[in-house]
């Protein structure tokens, strides 16, 4: 069984569980206290030196960082994957843009102002400044989205679930997503997919780290 590392509330963390909930793909489901700063501890840095969260360690003692690369890992072979090589080739220009338009903004954003309100004192001015950069990437979804059930056409894939990660979080940042109806309305469509699993659900079954070390 593969091993997987989570911090609760993470956007990044439920790709692979929810790739892993559809393909039935078993995982052992490890818990990091972030702010406790276990993502640093020496134990931990044994495992991942980047201290990375999620963090996947396969049966055979590979490491795969990044949210969306494990989603290439978990889903292969699956109806998941798109099956042409210029869907390929979309499926990662989307998972690009997730990186570098919408998570680096809603992420921090969401953090200062949900997860952890305290730190996010003093910050104001660069959360307003995050919350302007989503609200780009978001225009640019939505306009996507207006044409398409789904990031690729009409068929839920791991292009889905890579920029669901964070965008059904947004509204945890501070932005109205009544302003993009057609990335609700397909917030809807993804969180309707068989084996769906909720965020809140990530850490239930999961053992905490400070338990032991794998």
């Amino acid at each position: 069984m593969d091993y997987l590392y989570v911090t609760k509330g993470s956007g990044n963390c439920i790709k692979p569980y929810l790739a892993a909930s559809y393909c039935g793909y078993q995982l052992d489901i490890i818990e990091l206290n972030l702010l406790g700063g276990e993502h640093r501890s020496d134990a931990y840095l044994r495992i991942n030196s980047r201290g990375q969260v999620p963090y996947l360690v396969t049966k055979s003692g590979v490491g795969i960082g990044e949210s969306n690369a494990m989603l290439w890992l978990i889903a292969d072979g699956s109806d998941l994957m798109p099956d042409t090589a210029v869907e390929r080739a979309r499926s990662l220009q989307w998972m690009f843009f997730e990186q570098s338009k919408l998570e680096p903004f809603i992420s921090p954003a969401r953090f200062l102002t949900f997860i952890a309100p305290q730190l996010g004192q003093g910050r104001e001015a660069d959360i307003a400044v995050w919350l302007e950069k989503a609200r780009s990437g978001l225009s640019s979804l939505e306009a996507h989205l207006g044409n398409s059930s789904f990031m690729l056409g009409e068929r839920y894939g791991i292009t889905d679930i890579a920029v669901f990660g964070y965008v059904h979080v947004a509204h945890e940042a501070g932005i109205d997503m009544a302003e993009f109806p057609a990335v609700q309305r397909w917030i809807g469509r993804v969180s309707s997919t068989p084996r769906f699993r909720p965020l809140a659900e990530l850490c239930t079954t999961a053992r905490p780290f400070s338990q032991g070390l794998v």
